[in-house]
């Protein structure tokens, strides 16, 4: 693997001053309302080596589907006051970071037609001059067939947004992230 250097535009040091620190991994408190899950994110390059300096940032919907934030008016939906609904960490040696959270609940897109479940992600790493945005979606969740947005995507491209659960350990969803290549994790333009 080559050796970065400074001169590199973006990273790998940018995450160096939003991480550490300021990493949040547990976005879910004992009082949290919601099925708990560990989210495991991987960040994988064109020949599918893990990316050691990348930096994922993760927004979500709390359990009922309301976001913590002003903006979301579905006064008829709560808001936990034990989620913030935000998460920053870097990857590791293998490309990877755990998000302790939860599933999110559905939420309504411009239109008021509801959206699977899903986590808005973040990814930021070295070359990248602005950040990629994707979507976790579940795996088996029946919702799928209905979310206008995930419509959007080819059918042959929708896997790439599927974080699959882990048959041992039924808390754990791993969810891969090809910067490019022939895997290429589905990316929006927002």
């Amino acid at each position: 693997m080559p050796v970065p250097i400074p001169s590199q535009t973006v990273g790998p040091f940018f995450h160096l001053g939003l991480t550490g620190s300021r990493s949040v991994g547990r976005l879910a408190t004992p009082e949290t309302k919601g099925e708990r899950i560990s989210l495991i994110c991987r960040v994988l390059d064109g020949e599918g080596i893990p990316v050691p300096d990348a930096m994922i940032e993760i927004w979500q919907a709390n359990a009922e589907g309301r976001y913590n934030h002003p903006e979301d008016k579905q006064d008829h939906k709560e808001i936990d006051p034990s989620f913030q609904g935000f998460g920053r960490l870097a990857t590791d040696d293998q490309g990877a970071c755990a998000f302790a959270t939860i599933r999110p609940g559905r939420v309504p897109n411009n239109n008021g037609a509801l959206q699977a479940g899903h986590i808005n992600v973040s990814v930021f790493a070295r070359g990248i001059l602005k950040r990629l945005a994707t979507r976790v979606y579940f795996a088996e969740d029946p919702a799928l067939s209905q979310d206008p947005v995930l419509a959007l995507v080819s059918a042959d491209r929708r896997h790439t947004l599927l974080a699959r659960q882990e048959k041992a350990r039924p808390e754990e969803w791993h969810f891969d992230i090809h910067l490019c290549g022939d895997h290429e994790t589905v990316f929006f333009d927002v």
